[in-house]
């Protein structure tokens, strides 16, 4: 690049190349004229053939010339232009620079409101999460206390069937729980005077419970047993041949209850004929009715009905309904007696309602008199304040509305 005053020349271009290759060929040509001016007078008589040379050398420098001026214009047009496309790119260079520095402020400016929401929602999640946490916590915390209060009803539960295991291993003791059981059955299906615990009969043997029943069938022992080892035996037994021996323990310790209860507790004239054996328990009572169906047989024989808590419920609901039509069947004359003071109050109530409608009849009549006379009086009143005298009645023809005492 080459500075000449005001304008700049790019050495790279080929019309500034192209210029600069004129001007040396003119610079050269001149120099070469001044040479041929100096030899001019020592060779005018040789140099006057070159005259046409230099005469057509001259147009040649005078059209070099005329290239020069249009070379000239040209480097001020492409001057004038560079300048022009220097100031366009600044312009667009600075509006360029202003949309980026905009596009900048709103990048930065949602970028600002972005990590703010961002910030807002994370402090919302964490909060929420917080909560959440607590809650969770909370919630464990309470099911820890429950499993804890579990653990305690578990080990409470562990140490009663402990207990039950040491009262079922005593034959004393299962028979109170068995007793125990037959007296809370009693006790919420029958009347506390339809029973009694521990009744000593007339051969001195003692009942565990005796249903109060009327003749027929007249009163009923319910015995409570309990086999318990027999049983046990069952359910432990592997084999076979130990399933059958411990089925016929179960057969024969049922079978000695049997004929025990038969034999005590089935009194002519003072007990009914026949008696209950209760099992506590479902299982042996499902037990002998499914393998040992020939005990249950003798029992029938041996007019002892055994029963378990389930059916012994349903046997003393129907005793329930026993005792109940017999004690209707004692209070019949009584029902009879107040069945006639009934109709007697019905009748004296029939005979106050007739009295009553007399009273209300005489009453309606007298309203309507007195009903009667305030209308005529108002009408003459309204005759008086229109002083239509002549149209009055005689006071004497004016009939008179009598008002009677009610009749007894």
């Amino acid at each position: 690049m080459i500075q000449i005053g005001t304008y700049q020349i790019d050495t790279s271009d080929p019309v500034t190349i192209a210029a600069i290759a004129a001007i040396c060929a003119v610079l050269l040509i001149v120099l070469l004229l001044i040479l041929s001016l100096r030899a001019a007078a020592r060779s005018a008589r040789v140099a006057a053939p070159l005259m046409g040379q230099v005469g057509q050398l001259a147009q040649t420098v005078q059209g070099l010339g005329q290239g020069q001026s249009q070379l000239t214009g040209a480097i001020d047009s492409v001057s004038k232009s560079q300048a022009m496309t220097l100031q366009a790119m600044e312009v667009r260079l600075a509006e360029v620079q202003q949309q980026m520095a905009e596009r900048l402020h709103d990048s930065a400016l949602k970028t600002a409101r972005s990590m703010s929401d961002l910030q807002e929602r994370m402090n919302d999640t964490l909060h929420g999460s917080s909560e959440k946490t607590t809650k969770s916590l909370t919630q464990l915390q309470e099911r820890l206390a429950t499993i804890d209060r579990a653990q305690t009803n578990i080990e409470k539960l562990s140490g009663d069937v402990l207990s039950l295991q040491d009262i079922l291993s005593n034959k004393q003791t299962r028979g109170a729980f068995g007793e125990i059981q037959l007296n809370d059955i009693v006790s919420k299906a029958l009347p506390a005077d339809s029973y009694s615990f521990q009744t000593t009969l007339s051969n001195n043997k003692r009942a565990d419970c005796l249903i109060k029943l009327p003749n027929p069938p007249g009163p009923i022992v319910i015995d409570a047993k309990f086999p318990l080892e027999a049983y046990e035996a069952l359910v432990a037994a592997e084999t076979k041949e130990d399933q059958a021996r411990a089925l016929t323990a179960l057969g024969q310790a049922v079978r000695v209850h049997i004929r025990k209860i038969s034999d005590s507790y089935l009194i002519e004239g003072e007990t009914a004929d026949g008696a209950l054996m209760f099992l506590p328990s479902e299982a042996v009572y499902a037990e002998l009715h499914s393998r040992l169906p020939n005990i249950v047989r003798e029992g029938f024989a041996a007019r002892v009905w055994i029963v378990s808590p389930t059916t012994c419920m349903a046997t003393l609901n129907t005793m329930r309904a026993i005792l109940k039509d017999a004690r209707m069947r004692e209070q019949t004359g009584q029902i009879r007696k107040a069945l006639r003071q009934l109709h007697r109050d019905v009748e004296i109530i029939g005979e106050k309602a007739g009295k009553l409608e007399t009273h209300l009849r005489q009453a309606g009549d007298d309203v309507a008199g007195v009903i009667t006379a305030a209308t005529r009086a108002g009408k003459r009143a309204d005759r008086l304040d229109n002083f239509e005298f002549e149209e009055l009645e005689p006071e004497g023809q004016a009939p008179v509305v009598a008002i009677t005492e009610p009749a007894e």
